[in-house]
């Protein structure tokens, strides 16, 4: 009876995560799209930016959501290393840098945004 029980707990976590898990991917593919046209790009602080200084508001909202997500990601990696949140965004952040393909944009810490 317990396994039932937890299949069915499961099930039930499945199913109200299904919408978050949705909206990430829509978020990452408004991104994705926005970095394609030179909206949007990869920081060396592992957050991503305006490269025109702004968007539209779904592309901004995007953005918003995925650089929430990152900030939690780098808070719990500091609390688990020992490392400040910034530091942890910036190792982040240079692994992303090396993956933004050409004709994308990237900005350096103290830099200005770059096409690669």
């Amino acid at each position: 009876m317990s396994n039932f029980k937890n299949f069915f707990a499961a099930a039930a976590l499945l199913l109200l995560a299904t919408p978050a898990f949705a909206d990430l991917a829509s978020d990452k593919a408004t991104v994705e799209a926005a970095k394609a046209a030179g909206i949007v790009g990869e920081q060396a602080d592992g957050y991503l930016g305006f490269v025109t200084g702004s968007a539209d508001g779904a592309v901004t909202a995007a953005v918003n959501d995925i650089n929430a997500g990152r900030a939690t990601v780098y808070a719990e990696t500091a609390s688990k290393t020992g490392v400040t949140r910034d530091a942890a965004g910036q190792a982040t952040g240079a692994q992303l840098i090396g993956r933004v393909p050409g004709g994308q944009f990237f900005k350096p810490i103290g830099g200005s945004w770059t096409k690669k």
